[in-house]
């Protein structure tokens, strides 16, 4: 038999090559096993990318399509080659496959998780302090009387807010602690957190804040220095204005600084503590309004401009809808009659807890005249303080020069600022228009006997309050802005200021034609000769004397 085997059809097969192993010494070779050994090792030359040879690439696309046998092999068999090559592939970056971008949901839980872990003592420490007085409130509590109302936050958000408050407490040593509520934004929320420092802990900050406003002293100093040395080399006029002084802002545990509030975006993130507020931020954020976008930071491109930021702009709002939708029962709060005594002619600003008050029932408190509940939050008047302040009044530096500036006219005594007093029964708010300011309801007309009375206010929509027996609490869910009938819209510009009086001082006058000057010409001549004759007569005169 011949060394050519016969195919099924006749035609001559191909002799099949003996494979490597069977290959002896290469000298003993014929020259057709010697080029197959030479593409052999070729083929299993390893790429220096990724490792791989041909060879095994083609040995396992070769299987993959004898064990698949697909239709029309020749089409799809660069698409077999790509997956074989994809099953091989593995990267130098070890977190490209393991690595998945997290969402923002997935975020925000890796960092809400450390909410519900306790640190290494912690166990110990809250056995120890289970009788101690804690200003961290029953946040539960007040969420199931919010659920019947329809108000505030679903439960679940409800207890991640009060593992950030627990956070909040342990951080900060706090006397009183309350959830103030939510302010919505366009990227981000905010949920706020009114505090009450213990006595003596807060006077590291008010130092602190002390040395910052003495830093800021200085340089207006030089300023003036150098205005003053100005003025004494220019002779020039200047102008006698005087910009209005600034109104002061009030001091900490006063007025619209009674209260300190911390802020988060998201219950797990790091409280941050909104600055003091000022009386021109106050008066600013009336005119503007204006969504919050979750970040403090953020500039406030408005018009009238505001004197601040977003943080600024934040911590105007809080103290506004504070001064007019938090409110209680009547007899819950009562003045101290030491107190009262002692500040006889002036507005009381304190008041202490009845201890006394024995509750008002639920159909009283949603009784249309609004007179079962009072305002316990000082009112902010026009000027943008709770407490009213003299522009006009003189220091002692005053007195000094009062002497050099007798001939000044005084100003007039402007009168003060008057706002209703603490206290005051909600019966005394103005309507909106036909709108009545308040919205008493019960919580269940279904069950009435076990039914909560809830107040929500129409000039601050979002702001809601419940009661029922000794309880009663504020919340404010809402976008912080305030309930107008008309559309908002920017005040004008102010109008062009006015030029000069048109009078002849200033008056431009028309230039004289070539006639008009040579006949000014002619006769300036003619009254110099009449001069000149007058003066030859005078001395012909007087030699004739």
């Amino acid at each position: 038999m011949s060394d050519q085997n016969i195919a099924s059809d006749g035609s001559k097969a191909a002799t099949p090559v003996a494979s490597t192993t069977s290959i002896g010494d290469p000298q003993d070779m014929t020259p057709k096993e010697q080029d197959f050994l030479k593409a052999k090792s070729y083929l299993l030359t390893a790429s220096t990318n990724t490792g791989l040879n041909l060879y095994d690439h083609l040995s396992m696309v070769l299987t993959r399509v004898l064990d698949e046998r697909p239709d029309n092999v020749v089409d799809v068999f660069e698409d077999v080659s790509k997956d074989a090559k994809r099953s091989k592939f593995t990267s130098d970056v070890d977190t490209v496959q393991e690595k998945i971008d997290r969402s923002t949901e997935v975020a925000l839980a890796q960092i809400q998780k450390k909410l519900f872990s306790k640190g290494e003592g912690e166990e110990e420490e809250a056995a120890q302090d289970e009788e101690v007085e804690t200003p961290l409130p029953n946040l539960m509590e007040l969420c199931f009387y919010f659920e019947q109302a329809g108000i505030g936050l679903n439960r679940e958000e409800m207890i991640r807010v009060w593992l950030a408050l627990k956070n909040l407490v342990d951080n900060h040593p706090l006397q009183h602690l309350r959830f103030w509520g939510k302010m919505l934004g366009t990227e981000q929320n905010y949920y706020v957190a009114e505090v009450e420092y213990r006595e003596g802990d807060e006077e590291e900050e008010e130092e602190e804040e002390v040395e910052e406003a003495q830093e800021d002293e200085p340089p207006e100093e030089k300023e003036d220095d150098e205005e003053g040395e100005e003025q004494e080399e220019d002779d020039t006029p200047k102008p006698e204005f005087k910009p209005p002084p600034v109104t002061p802002k009030e001091d900490n545990k006063t007025g619209v600084n009674k209260k300190f509030y911390f802020v988060c975006n998201d219950p797990g993130k790091v409280w941050v503590k909104l600055p003091p507020v000022t009386p021109a931020q106050i008066t600013g954020a009336r005119q503007v309004k204006k969504f919050f976008t979750g970040r403090l930071d953020a500039p406030m491109v408005t018009y009238p401009p505001f004197p601040g930021n977003e943080s600024n702009y934040l911590r105007a709002q809080i103290a506004r809808i504070s001064a007019g939708t938090h409110i209680s029962p009547l007899g819950f709060y009562q003045f101290d009659e030491e107190e009262e005594e002692e500040e006889e002619g002036e507005a009381r600003d304190h008041f202490v807890s009845n201890l006394d008050f024995e509750g008002i029932p639920v159909r009283e408190l949603i009784d249309p005249s609004l007179s079962n509940w009072v305002h316990h939050v000082q009112h902010i008047l026009p000027q943008g303080r709770c407490s009213w302040w003299n522009p006009v009044q003189k220091n002692e530096d005053d007195f000094e020069d009062e002497e050099e500036e007798e001939e000044r006219e005084e100003p007039d005594e402007p009168e003060p600022e008057v706002g209703p007093p603490l206290l005051t029964p909600l019966a005394e708010d103005e309507e909106i228009g036909n709108l009545p300011p308040w919205t008493p309801t019960l919580s269940s007309n279904l069950i009435p006997q076990y039914a909560i009375a809830v107040m929500r206010s129409n000039l601050w929509p979002g702001a809601s309050a419940f009661g029922m027996e000794k309880k009663f609490e504020n919340v404010y869910v809402g976008s912080g802005h305030k309930y107008t009938q008309e559309n908002y819209s920017a005040p004008p510009p102010p109008p062009i200021q006015e030029e000069f009086p048109s009078g002849p001082e200033i008056t431009e006058t028309e230039d004289p034609t070539p006639e008009e000057e040579a006949a000014l010409r002619a006769a300036e001549m003619e009254a110099a000769e009449a001069a000149e004759e007058m003066e030859d007569a005078e001395e012909e005169d007087e030699e004739d004397d």
